[in-house]
């Protein structure tokens, strides 16, 4: 996985509650678990931000999702990210796209903006975003 060119406050903790922003048939996603980061600090929790793979439960969407464990990308989170201009970042929601195994996106379409940061870590989501900020 290639590196990120900002600066990403991990802000999503697991059991935080996203919205999904694309059109595979969910529409609110609760986090789980962080794929590929284990350990850490003991007593601290792990937190995923803006670029992140994550596991996650539909909570509500269609029956084929519903209360299943799905992988998904963090698209857009509401704390700011700062990038190396000195510019900041900062969405008004908390959003994730599903992906598949591969990590290629479920849905066709992304509703809202997407961070650039997401695109530089997974190129084949690029091509299902409708804007890119």
């Amino acid at each position: 996985m290639k590196g990120i060119s900002s600066k990403i406050v991990k802000t999503l903790v697991p059991g935080a509650v996203m919205t999904c922003a694309d059109n595979s048939g969910a529409y609110e996603l609760r986090m789980i678990h962080i794929i590929g980061k284990t350990g850490g600090r003991p007593g601290k929790m792990t937190a995923a931000g803006v670029g992140d793979l994550v596991s996650a439960s539909v909570r509500k969407g269609s029956a084929t999702y519903l209360k299943k464990p799905a992988r998904v990308i963090v698209i857009r989170q509401k704390a700011p990210i700062r990038r190396s201009n000195g510019m900041r970042v900062r969405f008004e929601d908390n959003a994730a796209i599903m992906v598949t195994e591969d990590n290629l996106p479920i849905g066709t379409e992304v509703k809202g903006a997407m961070a650039r940061e997401v695109v530089e870590r997974f190129v084949k989501v690029a091509g299902v975003a409708s804007r890119i900020v």
